[in-house]
């Protein structure tokens, strides 16, 4: 049996993620059941959110090997940005639901503590987490 190319392997967790997210995206706002906790809604944002950032980390350490960083948790960051604003986009499709900048927000705050939590991590393993220049990734 032939072995899955690592990418393959490394992409999946992404994919899932993202695949979770659009599934609940499209559920009708009133088949989705939120529990009376305040700001319930902007913490499952953070949460799903920092999972789809880890994910995605995950994703470009392995490769990526020898790149700053800060730059994957750049490229990160923007994934999980423009994934977000995708999400409210499709949420102005479903009924019921809407799009609201402060899920934006909350998206771009999970995905942020998982980068930060893994640039200290890196840091604290001596690895260069100095930014350079985007042309010498190459």
């Amino acid at each position: 049996m032939k072995k899955l190319p690592t990418w393959i392997i490394h992409l999946a967790p992404v994919t899932g993620i993202m695949g979770t997210i659009f599934f609940l995206s499209h559920q009708p706002g009133d088949s989705l059941y939120m529990p009376p906790i305040l700001w319930f809604d902007k913490i499952a944002h953070m949460a799903i959110y920092a999972v789809l950032a880890a994910t995605v980390l995950y994703m470009f350490h392995s490769r990526l090997k020898g790149k700053r960083a800060v730059s994957i948790s750049l490229m990160t960051m923007g994934i999980c940005i423009l994934y977000g604003i995708g999400d409210e986009f499709h949420q102005s499709f479903v009924p019921g639901r809407f799009v609201s900048f402060f899920d934006v927000v909350a998206d771009t705050v999970g995905a942020a503590v998982v980068c930060a939590a893994w640039l200290l991590w890196r840091r604290r393993e001596g690895a260069d987490v100095i930014v350079r220049p985007l042309n010498s990734l190459n």
